[in-house]
C-alpha cells in the first residue's frame, strides 16, 4: 500500500507539463532559481469523463467534525463548511473539447440530502472542462452544477446566481479579475491532527514555518508540489504555492481569472487536492481555525480589480469600491464562510469580524491595498475577510455585485 502511494505521488510530482502548457514552475531559492522534472506521459486508448459535483453546506451540516460518506462512484466529506466534493465517471465514444458537446447526467439526490427518495434525480449540467491529470491522455474533468428535473437550480447551486451577475452587461464590461489565495491544513488521517505535529502535542511556536524549508519546518511538500503540477496540467490558472505561518498549513493561489472562471478553477483545484491527499492517505481541511490558541487560521484572501481600477486614475475607483464594501460589511461577512468568527479575531493577521477597516500594506485590515497600487495610482485590492471554506462563486459574484452594480 505504501509503495503504491509513493509511486502514484512520485508520478504526479514528475508530471510532464511540456505537452500541455507553456507555463513552468519557478521555485525561488535563496541562491538560485529553477527546477523541472520530466517523465514520459501515460496515455490511454479510451476517453473517460469525470464529473465533479459540488454540494455546499445547506444540506450537510454536521457539527463537531467531518463525516466520511461513500456510495458507489460517490465519495465526499459531509460537514458544515460547504466543501462537499463528489464525483463519478463515465466513458464517451471520443474526445470532447467543449461543455456543450457533453450530455447532461444525473445522480441520486436522496443519497446526498438534496432530493426525496420518491423523486430522487438531480440533473447535472456540464459547465467547464479541464484536462485530467490522473488518467491523462484525452481524459477530462468536467465542472458541473445541479438542477431539478424541471430545470430549476437546486438551492445549493451557487454557480447559477453567480453566472447571472457575471453576465450582467455592466459587470462584463468591467472584466473583473480575481486572484484567490486558498489556504488549507493537512491532517494525519487517523487522529485529525496537523501533519508533522506530535500526536496530542505541539511543535515549536510560529515563526520559522512561513515559506520555510527543511524537514523540521515543511511537512507535506510532496503533496503540495504534486497538486501544483497537476493543476498546471489540468489547465487551472494556478499562480503559485507557499508554506504558511502555522506548520502543516499551505497555500495555493488561483488567478488572475476572469468572472465565473475564478470559481470554476478554484473548485477544480480543491477537487484535485482532495484526490491527491486521498492518494497520500492524508486529510485536507479547509476549516478557518483548525487549531485553537496562538496559531494562525486559514483564509481565502480574494484579490480583485476591474478594468476601471487597472486604468489610469484607478486608485480613486478602488477607494470608492472599498467604501461600498464597508457599507455592506455584515452582508459580506455572513456569506464569507462558516466558522469565520473563530478566525477573524483581530489577531493573527486579521481584522475583528465586527470591524471594517482598510489600509495600505496592512495585513490586519479587512481590505489591504498594496504599496505598488498606491504608487502607480491604479491596480487591485485584497479582501482579507473570506474564510478558507468560502464558496468562490458566492464571494466573487458578491464583490462584483457590491462594487459595480449596487447603488448605495
Amino acid at each position: 500500500m505504501k509503495r503504491s502511494f509513493m509511486a502514484s505521488l512520485t508520478d504526479l510530482i514528475n508530471l510532464n507539463l511540456s505537452d500541455s502548457t507553456e507555463k513552468i514552475i519557478r521555485r525561488i531559492h535563496l541562491l538560485h532559481l529553477g527546477f523541472y522534472f520530466e517523465l514520459d506521459m501515460v496515455t490511454t486508448s479510451g476517453v473517460v469523463i469525470e464529473l465533479r459535483i459540488w454540494s455546499p453546506s445547506v444540506d450537510y451540516v454536521v457539527f463537531g467534525g467531518l463525516e466520511e460518506v461513500e456510495e458507489e462512484w460517490w465519495s465526499g466529506k459531509i460537514g458544515g463548511s460547504g466543501l462537499d466534493i463528489r464525483s463519478k465517471a463515465r466513458t464517451l465514444p471520443g474526445p470532447v473539447s467543449d461543455p456543450s458537446q457533453l450530455p447532461k447526467w444525473n445522480y441520486d439526490g436522496s443519497s446526498t440530502g438534496q432530493a426525496p427518495g420518491e423523486d430522487s434525480e438531480v440533473i447535472i449540467y456540464p459547465q467547464a472542462i479541464f484536462k485530467d491529470p490522473f488518467r491523462r491522455g484525452n481524459n477530462i474533468l468536467v465542472m458541473c452544477d445541479a438542477y431539478t428535473p424541471q430545470g430549476e437550480p437546486i438551492p445549493t447551486n451557487k454557480r447559477y446566481n453567480a453566472a447571472k451577475v457575471f453576465s450582467h452587461p455592466d459587470v462584463a464590461a468591467e472584466v473583473p479579475w480575481y486572484g484567490i489565495e486558498q489556504e488549507y491544513t493537512l491532517l494525519q488521517k487517523e487522529v485529525k491532527w496537523p501533519l508533522g505535529w506530535p500526536i496530542g502535542g505541539f511543535p515549536g511556536p510560529q515563526g520559522p514555518y512561513y515559506c520555510g524549508v527543511g524537514a523540521d519546518k515543511a511537512w507535506g511538500r510532496d503533496i503540495v508540489d504534486s497538486h501544483y503540477k497537476a493543476c498546471l496540467y489540468a489547465g487551472v490558472n494556478i499562480s503559485g504555492i507557499n508554506g504558511e505561518v502555522m506548520p502543516g498549513q499551505w497555500e495555493f493561489q488561483v488567478g488572475p481569472s476572469v468572472g465565473i472562471s475564478a470559481g470554476d478553477e478554484l473548485w477544480i483545484a480543491r477537487y484535485i487536492l482532495e484526490r491527491i491527499t486521498e492518494i497520500a492517505g492524508v486529510v485536507v481541511t479547509f476549516d478557518p481555525k483548525p487549531i485553537q490558541g496562538d496559531w494562525n487560521g486559514a483564509g481565502a484572501h480574494t484579490n480583485y480589480s476591474t478594468k476601471s481600477m487597472r486604468a489610469d486614475g484607478g486608485y480613486e475607483v478602488i477607494k470608492k469600491a472599498i467604501e461600498k464594501l464597508g457599507l455592506r460589511h455584515k452582508e459580506h461577512i455572513s456569506a464569507y464562510g462558516e466558522g469565520n468568527e473563530r478566525r477573524l479575531t483581530g489577531r493573527h493577521e486579521t481584522a475583528d469580524i465586527n470591524t471594517f477597516l482598510w489600509g495600505v500594506a496592512n495585513r490586519g485590515a479587512s481590505i489591504r491595498v498594496g504599496r505598488d497600487t498606491e504608487k502607480a495610482g491604479k491596480g487591485y485590492f485584497e479582501d482579507r475577510r473570506p474564510a478558507s471554506n468560502m464558496d468562490p462563486y458566492v464571494v466573487t459574484s458578491m464583490i462584483a455585485e457590491t462594487t459595480i452594480l449596487w447603488k448605495p
